[in-house]
C-alpha cells in the first residue's frame, strides 16, 4: 500500500471506471456490483456516500458509506447509525490493505461528523469478508439485516490504534 491513497468522488468523468470495478468471481455473490450502489446512492442522496478508492491514479476499489440512517425504521428514530455500506476491492488489487484503508476512511468521516460507531454488515460463511472484519476490531451485534450478520465498530478511533 502507498501514501497515495484518496477518496475521490464518483463523477461523469470517473462513472464508466467507477461502474467498471469488478470483485473477484468468486465474491460477485457477496456484494452488490458498483452500478447498483450508484442507484441506491442516487435514490437516498442524505445518506449514501459512494467513492472510488484511488492509489495515485489507480482506481483501486469502491466504498459507500451511509450516515444516521433510522436503522429500525421506527418512527421515533432513536436508532440512528452510521457505517459501511458496501466494499468493493477490484479484483487483481485484493490483499494489499485497500480495504483497511476503505475502512479507517469510513471512520474518519464518521468521526469528522460527531459520530462514535461505525455498523458493517457481511454475509456469513467461508468465502465470505467476515475474518477481514473481525480482524479490524468489528464484533457481531447479534443482529442480522438481510440475512447478513451485523457487526459493529465501538469507537472509530480503534483502527488508527490497532494499526501504529
Amino acid at each position: 500500500m502507498t501514501i497515495a491513497l484518496r477518496l475521490e468522488k464518483i463523477t461523469p468523468g470517473n462513472f464508466d471506471t467507477a461502474i467498471g470495478l469488478k470483485v473477484r468471481p468468486d465474491q460477485e455473490h457477496l456484494v452488490a456490483p458498483v452500478v447498483k450502489s450508484l442507484a441506491e446512492a442516487y435514490v437516498h442522496p442524505g445518506v449514501a456516500w459512494p467513492r472510488l478508492i484511488m492509489d495515485g491514479e489507480r482506481t483501486v476499489g469502491f466504498l459507500m458509506a451511509f450516515f444516521d440512517i433510522n436503522w429500525d425504521g421506527d418512527e421515533a428514530g432513536t436508532d440512528l447509525r452510521s457505517g459501511l455500506w458496501r466494499l468493493n476491492i477490484a479484483a487483481g488489487e485484493q490483499g494489499r490493505g485497500y480495504g483497511r484503508f476503505a475502512v479507517e476512511a469510513v471512520a474518519a468521516e464518521i468521526r469528522r461528523r460527531g459520530g462514535t460507531r461505525l455498523t458493517i454488515t457481511w454475509h456469513p460463511g467461508e468465502s465470505g469478508p467476515e475474518g477481514f472484519y473481525l480482524g479490524l476490531g468489528f464484533k457481531p451485534t447479534g443482529e442480522t439485516s438481510g440475512g447478513q450478520t451485523v457487526g459493529v465498530l465501538e469507537t472509530v478511533g480503534v483502527l488508527e490504534l490497532e494499526g501504529e
